[in-house]
């Protein structure tokens, strides 16, 4: 089982191409630029500023990568999409950067999208999800800032989107890293995608139809 808490800082990349060598297994995190990408990526690892928080969202234009115990294990956080004010040139080299990355890195071995949970799926969020269904790669959806809705609003939300058959490959779960809600479960999840032979605690192995508690 992979030890999250062990995660550390090794690159930023202006571009695929600049990434580490394509070696070894990585999960890339995708998410709107106000999703809280940032958040959920330090509530995974149990550090709070491995992943830089930043006030203005669409700052980050950068692949940051960062290696679990050794570098042949990675998370990749890839820049946030979405923002209306970053300038369209900005918009369209970010949009060629993922789409390149998600067609060419042989080490990619899921992706996480994450979304509010107040706003999910929107268009942008589709498209990182058709990359990657597009390659036969697994996904995980989380909805996050589940602190935000009652607990009848999350079971809604999550029943929604499942009975969407253009989605059915795709894993959702709430999630929260000021509550730690779906943390076990996303860190269980990912490293099943990282460490392929070994298999996933029973406890641990999520259910496309468990909804979770968050109180």
């Amino acid at each position: 089982m992979i030890d999250f808490r062990t995660a550390y800082f090794i690159k930023s990349a202006p571009s695929p191409t600049d990434l580490v060598e394509d070696v070894g297994l990585e999960v890339a995190f995708a998410g709107r630029s106000n999703a809280g990408k940032s958040t959920v990526l330090n509530a995974l690892v149990g550090q709070k500023g491995l992943a830089r928080t930043s006030r203005t969202p669409g700052r980050t234009q950068l692949l940051n990568v960062f290696g679990l115990v050794d570098e042949s294990r990675r998370l990749i956080d890839l820049p946030g999409y979405g923002y209306a004010k970053v300038p369209a040139a900005v918009r369209a080299r970010w949009g060629a950067a993922l789409a390149k990355y998600f067609a060419e890195r042989r080490s990619l071995a899921g992706v996480v999208v994450i979304m509010d949970i107040r706003h999910p799926l929107k268009d942008s969020d589709r498209q990182m999800i058709d990359y990657a269904l597009g390659r036969d790669l697994p996904v995980l959806c989380l909805l996050n800032k589940a602190d935000k809705l009652s607990n009848n609003e999350i079971s809604s939300t999550v029943m929604a989107l499942r009975r969407d058959a253009s989605l059915a490959e795709v894993s959702w779960l709430p999630f929260s890293g000021l509550r730690g809600l779906g943390v076990p479960q996303t860190r269980a999840l990912l490293a099943e995608w990282l460490s392929p032979d070994d298999p996933a605690p029973d406890t641990l192995v999520m259910s496309q139809d468990e909804d979770l508690d968050p109180e």
